[in-house]
């Protein structure tokens, strides 16, 4: 659990909370300058998906993504495993199998030893081999903070791609990993995690979310994403905008590890959550909550999820066959959590 060099006291911050805050990022995208689309562009930065892709023929398309981040354990194999598996998720996500890999790298060549910086890789290339993906080479910089990730590409059929725009009213929600790694993450930054409380975080923060691909054939499942650093909230309101829809979660439902919980009535959580509730809180409804419940399930469905689980989007007919899935792929964690309705696109969090 922890390494001769502490990994996140080199960072400024650490996993998918290092993400630009949502609302910046949106502002930044507007001033890119419309290039070309050309028709094989399936999905494009525009849409606020996990992924691009491409169609490359009338059975095949090509899912292509980039995710890296600062460290959030300090065990180097560790966060190679962690930041390998969120990377591989976004091709997940879009209802691909991911097959080749790329390591993006930067290290502070002088402050870690070698040893240190060879279990980062040896971390990401267990996740891979564990994928079925070949890591087929990357490229490294020397800097001042370490940073680790992949480009991922990945393929699946141009008739199969799943995105966050395919969410229907009557449809009911699902969520494949507990909620709260953004919390653990601020605990083990002040050293309070026990050992058990980070063997679970390690558990499902290197859970590789293959479901996915799985779920890509079925009809009935319409709309996939993956939650990580925009939290819970972040991504349903991009799944809620995508889809014209309003995404409704049930607080009661919500699936969040204890250790997390408790860590929160101890004041302990993340900046990034305050600057993702600052981003996209006007398009957040807590009201039908007590209002002395308000702050509390705010800070659960903004925290930061490093290599969270997929929130999946499907008929009410497919959900006990979608939850069987989870449960064979990596052996349970699918809650139901919410449903979707038609209204004005917007997240409502009702008790």
């Amino acid at each position: 659990m922890t390494a001769a060099v502490r990994l996140t006291a080199l960072a400024h911050g650490g996993g998918c909370g290092c993400k630009i805050a949502p609302g910046v990022l949106e502002r930044l995208l507007r001033e890119i300058p419309t290039g070309c689309v050309p028709p094989e562009l399936l999905v494009g930065y525009d849409k606020t998906d996990d992924a691009a892709v491409w169609r490359l023929n009338e059975t095949q398309a090509l899912i292509a993504t980039t995710d890296f981040f600062l460290p959030v354990v300090d065990d180097p194999f560790d966060f190679g495993a962690i930041a390998a598996t969120n990377a591989l998720s976004d091709v997940y996500a879009m209802g691909g199998r991911p097959i080749l890999a790329l390591a993006v790298v930067g290290m502070p060549v002088g402050k870690l030893p070698e040893a240190v910086i060879a279990q980062i890789f040896a971390g990401g290339a267990s996740v891979c081999r564990e994928a079925g993906v070949a890591l087929a080479g990357g490229h490294s910089i020397d800097c001042v903070e370490p940073f680790y990730g992949l480009v991922a590409l990945g393929l699946a059929h141009p008739r199969e791609i799943k995105t966050n725009a395919g969410a229907r009213p009557g449809d009911q929600l699902i969520l494949t990993k507990p909620l709260g790694i953004g919390i653990l993450s601020a605990a083990l930054k002040k050293g309070l995690l026990t050992p058990d409380e980070y063997a679970e975080m390690r558990r499902w923060t290197t859970c590789l979310n293959q479901v996915g691909a799985r779920l890509a054939a079925d009809p009935e499942v319409h709309a996939l994403t993956d939650v990580t650093g925009f939290g819970l909230a972040g991504h349903g309101w991009e799944m809620a905008r995508a889809s014209g829809v309003v995404v409704r979660f049930h607080a009661a439902a919500l699936p969040v590890l204890p250790a997390a919980l408790r860590y929160l009535r101890e004041g302990i959580s993340t900046g990034a959550a305050t600057r993702n509730w600052q981003s996209y809180g006007n398009a957040i409804d807590l009201s039908a909550l007590p209002e002395a419940k308000r702050a509390w399930w705010q800070a659960v469905v903004t925290d930061p999820q490093t290599s969270g689980g997929l929130l999946i989007a499907c008929a009410p007919s497919a959900v006990e066959r979608v939850l069987r899935a989870i449960s064979e792929t990596q052996g349970g964690g699918g809650v139901v959590i919410g449903s979707v309705v038609a209204g004005t696109p917007k997240v409502e969090v009702l008790p």
